[in-house]
């Protein structure tokens, strides 16, 4: 199993990838700091005098100003392919009162930075409605439906995919080679070098040479101490085996 197009843009949208906008009848694109809250909807974190919040001053007679967040996957490793690109369109609004201060504390739980505490002063948050959602990957273009979007969780691993990486081959290279080539049996070659490059709920991709395996967990997980749970047998089979003698 592997993730949804829903998933990925999710994935990609959560707010720990660095994210530009272009916003309409203005130049651009320019940086933008953001999460998604738990509906998916885009919070934008914005200096109050800033270029980007000129910029999303509503045109005259207009509530909102329409705008396209592009975010491009920033893979773990330099060897790890990438993800993708997801373009997420729609319109933005300046929140202020007992809005804002929900929308900040929604932004916390993504991003817990101390400008929030600046927000109705230095600072101000935008919400973002979504109307469209796009996912690009090897030049192919993925419509992706922004109901199947707002449903949609983002990754739990993705904030912590380089560390789980850089973990498995700094102390577990010999356990998960030995895995890999179990789970590829007959497939696997007496030179195969396995290393994983990519890892979500679902498992992880191993390259080995100029080829490419994806290996599924049992289940999908749920964190990062879930994975842990789910790895052991796998990292520690001595362990097992003499827990189970």
């Amino acid at each position: 199993m592997q993730p949804s197009p829903a998933e990925i843009a999710r994935t990609l949208a959560a707010g720990h990838l660095p994210a530009v906008a272009h916003i309409a009848c203005r130049p651009g694109p320019l940086p933008v700091r953001h999460v998604t809250d738990a509906q998916g909807r885009v919070l934008l974190l914005v200096p109050s005098e800033g270029t980007l919040a000129v910029a999303l001053r509503p045109q005259d007679g207009a509530e909102d100003a329409a705008l396209v967040l592009d975010i491009r996957d920033v893979p773990p490793m330099a060897v790890s392919p990438s993800l993708g690109r997801v373009w997420v369109s729609g319109w933005a609004r300046r929140l202020d009162g007992d809005d804002a201060r929900a929308a900040a504390l929604d932004y916390a739980d993504t991003d817990a930075c101390g400008d929030l505490l600046d927000i109705g002063e230095s600072q101000a948050i935008f919400r973002m409605e979504i109307a469209e959602v796009r996912w690009e990957r090897n030049d192919k273009l993925v419509e992706v439906d922004p109901d199947d979007y707002a449903e949609a969780t983002p990754d739990p691993l993705r904030a912590v995919e380089f560390d789980l990486i850089a973990d498995l081959a700094d102390h577990h290279m010999a356990e998960m080679s030995d895995y890999v080539r179990r789970q590829l049996g007959e497939n696997a070659r007496p030179d195969d070098d396995p290393k994983v490059v990519r890892m979500d709920r679902y498992g992880f991709l191993v390259r080995m040479g100029t080829r490419s395996a994806r290996l599924a967990f049992p289940r999908p997980v749920t964190d990062r101490h879930d994975l842990a749970h789910l790895l052991h047998p796998i990292l520690c089979r001595r362990c097992c085996n003499s827990t189970a003698a």
